[in-house]
């Protein structure tokens, strides 16, 4: 049975981080292969190539045009790898902000994500505090966040935390100070919660 497993947070949350911590635990833990398939990976170049082509900063990836766009476009295409991974028996973490998708409360959606019925499903929502966020973002350096920090106070406006209904069979972590035994309980709710 191969699973889909999504790690999405905001920027700085340490979601990649925790993915590449946990891919080798998790196949260990299932006796599954798995892929990670990143979506800054995936479409950063693709997507710095689209916009410098419509005449915009390459690393902007919070502007207008990229959210109006690329941003769907490239989420599509990291899911259409995954439901190819997936066909093939080859588990899938997938890395990505998904925020919208979050509040939407898609990513546990079989029908929206076009998967089948015996694919696991999990979503990890990894979270921080702002100023931790901020901090990792300044630390990291990396082209693409210039459009964010330069433009905070409207970016910081656009952050949320799943509330409500959204928290339905989400799973949260905080990665701000987690204790080693927080990574051991994390990696048993996603292989519960993913076990069709």
């Amino acid at each position: 049975m191969p699973r889909l497993i999504f790690f999405c947070g905001h920027a700085g949350t340490g979601k990649t981080s925790l993915a590449k911590r946990l891919i080798g635990p998790l196949a260990r833990a299932t006796g599954e292969p798995f892929c990670l398939l990143d979506k800054d990976t995936l479409y950063g170049r693709t997507g710095a190539a689209m916009l410098a082509a419509l005449g915009q900063d390459p690393h902007d990836r919070d502007s207008p045009v990229f959210l109006q766009h690329l941003r769907d476009p490239e989420y599509q295409g990291m899911l259409d790898t995954a439901r190819e991974n997936l066909a093939l028996g080859v588990s899938v973490i997938a890395v990505g902000p998904l925020s919208g998708e979050v509040r939407e409360r898609r990513l546990l959606d079989r029908a929206w994500l076009g998967v089948a019925a015996d694919v696991g499903l999990a979503a990890v929502w990894v979270r921080t505090d702002e100023a931790t966020a901020r901090q990792r973002i300044v630390a990291r350096n990396h082209p693409d966040d210039a459009y964010k920090l330069a433009h905070w106070n409207s970016y910081r406006k656009r952050r949320f935390e799943p509330a409500g209904a959204q928290l339905d069979d989400l799973i949260v972590f905080d990665t701000t100070a987690p204790e080693p035994a927080g990574y051991d309980a994390l990696l048993q709710r996603i292989v519960a919660a993913s076990a069709a």
